[in-house]
């Protein structure tokens, strides 16, 4: 993929993986995530700041992320880069849960888990991989 179409294909909803590393003697800290990301921008993944996510992501100091079509001819996008923690707003969550819930849902999401202990992880992408095998891979 050109770096517009995989930049766009990071844009659109999935439920992305993300990765990152969870000490010395074990392997990789790997679970489904929401997401958000615009073009030229930052990607975004909320969780509570107890979470496993968060510990690894702060340990770290950076992360993976995978977002694919599982549909064929298959697609991805992974993307790596330095994370930071940072506070999260209560508009920030409710757009994250509308991306994938729509508006009715996400609202009615937001309003049954108060999130009084959520954070933002906030990842620069350095470091990008990506293919549409729908595409010639010459």
């Amino acid at each position: 993929m050109s770096q517009p179409e995989r930049e766009e294909f990071l844009a659109g909803v999935h439920v992305a993986v993300l990765s990152a590393a969870a000490g010395d003697d074990r392997g990789p800290l790997i679970v489904p995530v929401w997401y958000s990301y615009q073009p030229g921008g930052l990607v975004s993944v909320s969780t509570d700041r107890d979470s496993r996510k968060a510990r690894a992501v702060t340990a770290a100091g950076r992360l993976s992320l995978c977002a694919q079509d599982e549909r064929p001819p298959y697609k991805y996008v992974t993307v790596e880069g330095p994370a930071v923690i940072e506070e999260i707003s209560l508009d920030e969550r409710r757009e994250l849960a509308r991306r994938y819930l729509g508006t009715e849902d996400g609202d009615a999401f937001i309003a049954s888990t108060p999130g009084d202990n959520d954070i933002v992880i906030r990842m620069t992408p350095e470091h990008w991989l990506s293919a549409d095998f729908g595409q010639d891979q010459a």
